[in-house]
């Protein structure tokens, strides 16, 4: 499988793998009942493991790469420019700017509330870097997400993502890094992205490890069937 951005070639992406499984399955290229399949993505073998509700998919956890985590950055104050936020949105949280990768590095931005999350607006001349902007704040809500997230990436041509399955297991593991959240916590985590855009997305995201040590990173979901149609090329 091989994925674009309107910019550029991703290594990997986390809703294209959960999207083309469902989409298989529904073709009957993957057989009902099968609970495992692999991908060949940029990155190198991706598996798959699939949740049947009788003959019907419903169900699909993307397994990806141990964490690397990589520099944190301490200017908030030119962060929080290239977003559009006052600094203390960032330093109240008491956390670090950091880049993590699960395949693909972001740049994780913790944020101290969803309302600060809300009012984004980046500077597009500024914004040199894939920002996913998170909170765990869940003062007011009434939804059961333990996160609530956006993703901005015009580097890659991606104004803002609705849903970014392959930021989504780095989130989890910054989570589980800073002890935002503990080791059982982290086997179930719900991450709501792309509310501001009104295309509001629930990702699920299961981190494993002991010790400190993550082993295994795990992003999944369900998909909907939209539209399928047939296209003619000519050379």
């Amino acid at each position: 499988m091989r994925i674009f951005t309107p910019g550029t070639e991703m290594p990997m992406a986390g809703h294209p793998v959960v999207g083309s499984t469902f989409a298989l399955a529904r073709d009957g290229r993957i057989g009902g009942g099968r609970t495992d399949w692999t991908f060949g993505l940029n990155v190198g073998p991706t598996p798959v493991t699939l949740e049947w509700g009788g003959e019907r998919l419903e169900f699909a956890w993307m397994t990806q790469r141990n964490p690397e985590f990589g520099p944190t950055f301490d200017d908030a104050a030119r962060i929080a420019a290239a977003l559009g936020l006052r600094e203390d949105d960032i330093r109240a949280t008491g956390l670090p700017v950091q880049q993590v990768s699960c395949g693909m590095p972001f740049v994780f931005v913790p944020l101290a509330t969803r309302a600060a999350v809300d009012r984004v607006v980046p500077d597009m001349r500024l914004l040199d870097f894939e920002a996913y902007v998170f909170t765990t704040d869940r003062a007011g809500s009434n939804d059961s997400a333990a996160t609530y997230s956006r993703m901005f990436a015009p580097m890659l041509g991606v104004p803002e993502d609705p849903a970014t399955g392959g930021a989504s297991g780095p989130l989890g593991c910054y989570l589980v890094r800073h002890s935002v959240a503990t080791s059982e916590q982290a086997r179930s985590i719900l991450n709501l992205q792309g509310v501001k855009l009104g295309r509001p997305s629930w990702i699920h995201i299961s981190i494993e490890g002991s010790e400190g040590v993550i082993s295994r990173v795990r992003v999944g979901g369900t998909s909907v069937f939209v539209a399928e149609g047939t296209m003619e090329v000519e050379d």
